[in-house]
């Protein structure tokens, strides 16, 4: 990573990854860092990542820096120089390579004039860095580096929590585990862990949860391969334990898990309970995901791609019980998806709140008399979650809620319960149960 071309090339490699961010038309999700080699791989990510996790500060701090913008056509070298700015004041990189290797960098893409432009801005940021910060962060939203949009839309909904929100979305998630307690035991697995030199604490609100200390990479886990752990937040493994009541006591209850991708959840519903699971998707390629998530736990369900707002795919049996854990904006796990803060807008809440209600009411014809339906956000916004719940409710005679209210996780929120994420601990999430008639 020190050498020029490898220096230069990770560079280049994470600034054309950020460009479909930064122009809209792509995400994070398909970052590929096979395009540099092993040693740089670790570096690309905290780059692409880091850069989507403080972009507020990082573009508000370019303009100071900059005499004009760059043309679209240079976004580039725009992302070159955000991340110049990132390294100067996020990562433990040296000056003069984050410097150097930065500007150099654009002539790896052909644009020879863009290193002089690199050079003097980040060298103007480290003779003026503290006034200029000081004078971009007079801004609370470039401060708590969030869009404006964003930042009103947490204060409105959480007046009391929306700076703990934003301060835990602009700090990378822990590396929580689910245990597979159909092949051990938490206190057998936090004890291998120990063993491997992977320390771990139990999850206060999940019986099959551990945080690891520090992350670490999958093929570091004992057991993994063969199923005896995945990767899941706290948050996440709630759900199983939701549908106790609905599925604990009914061998060969019928379950559909709707939007299934990638699989956590329906994987959970196997190793917890004895089951008949069918898991929808409207994506071929994240269905794959599913399948190849069930074939290394050894579990079998019945996938099928299929779009959860119609009705084309069901075969008219109805399900004892349904998890729907809907598309949302998933402003409940930006720190495990910064480019959110950058995708989404005002107007996604709305259109997706529109979807969550079509799906709702479509699936709760579906559920059998006295059956239960489960429904999940990883989002902290009212209107997806307790605004959406209370609407289905008061148009939609046949159902109850029947949410627990003496969990020790979240709060009350409306008919469901909302978790708001923390530092060091459980993402986002929201989730409401709901009881259909059995008459």
């Amino acid at each position: 990573m020190n050498d020029t071309s490898s220096g230069q090339g990770v560079r280049v490699a994470a600034a054309r990854a950020l460009v479909p961010v930064l122009t809209g038309k792509g995400s994070l999700a398909t970052l590929d860092d096979s395009v540099v080699p092993a040693r740089d791989r670790a570096f690309l990510r905290a780059l692409c990542y880091g850069v989507c996790r403080t972009l507020p500060r990082l573009e508000a701090l370019a303009a100071e820096l900059l005499r004009s913008p760059f043309k679209a056509r240079d976004t580039d070298v725009k992302a070159l120089l955000l991340l110049g700015i990132h390294q100067l004041l996020y990562l433990r990189v040296p000056p003069h390579a984050a410097v150097g290797e930065t500007a150099g960098a654009a002539r790896l893409l052909n644009k020879e004039w863009a290193t002089k432009v690199i050079n003097g801005c980040l060298r103007r940021l480290q003779r003026e860095s503290e006034t200029l910060q000081a004078r971009v962060d007079s801004d609370t939203h470039v401060a708590l580096l969030h869009p404006v949009w964003l930042m009103r839309s947490l204060r409105q909904a959480w007046p009391d929590d929306w700076q703990a929100i934003a301060e835990a979305n602009n700090r990378p998630g822990p590396m929580t585990l689910r245990v597979n307690r159909r092949l051990t035991t938490r206190d057998a697995y936090l004890q291998r862990l120990e063993q491997a030199g992977k320390p771990a604490t139990p999850c206060t609100y999940s019986a099959d949860g551990l945080t690891l200390e520090t992350p670490c990479d999958i093929s570091e886990l004992p057991g993994f391969a063969d199923g005896e752990a995945s990767v899941q937040d706290e948050a996440a493994q709630l759900a199983a334990s939701l549908l106790a009541p609905a599925l604990q006591q009914r061998s060969g209850a019928r379950v559909l898990d709707a939007c299934c991708a990638p699989g956590g959840k329906a994987a959970h519903l196997l190793e917890a309970y004895d089951v008949a699971l069918t898991a929808i998707d409207n994506d071929a390629s994240r269905l794959a995901r599913v399948a190849a998530t069930l074939g290394r736990l050894n579990q079998t369900a019945h996938l099928k791609h299929a779009d959860a707002s119609e009705l084309d795919w069901w075969d008219g049996e109805p399900y004892d019980a349904i998890l729907l854990d809907a598309p949302c904006s998933g402003t409940g796990v930006i720190r495990r998806h910064p480019d959110i803060k950058q995708l989404r807008r005002p107007s996604d809440i709305r259109d997706l709140a529109s979807l969550q209600a079509r799906l709702l009411d479509n699936l709760w014809q579906t559920l059998a008399p006295g059956g239960t339906l489960l429904y999940a956000t990883c989002s902290v916004m009212q209107e997806e979650n307790a605004n959406a719940i209370e609407a289905f409710l008061s148009r939609t005679p046949d159902a109850r809620a029947s949410t627990p209210t003496d969990v020790a996780w979240g709060r009350a929120a409306g008919a469901g319960r909302q978790l708001l994420p923390r530092i060091d601990g459980h993402d986002g999430f929201f989730y409401a149960r709901l009881e259909k008639s059995a008459s």
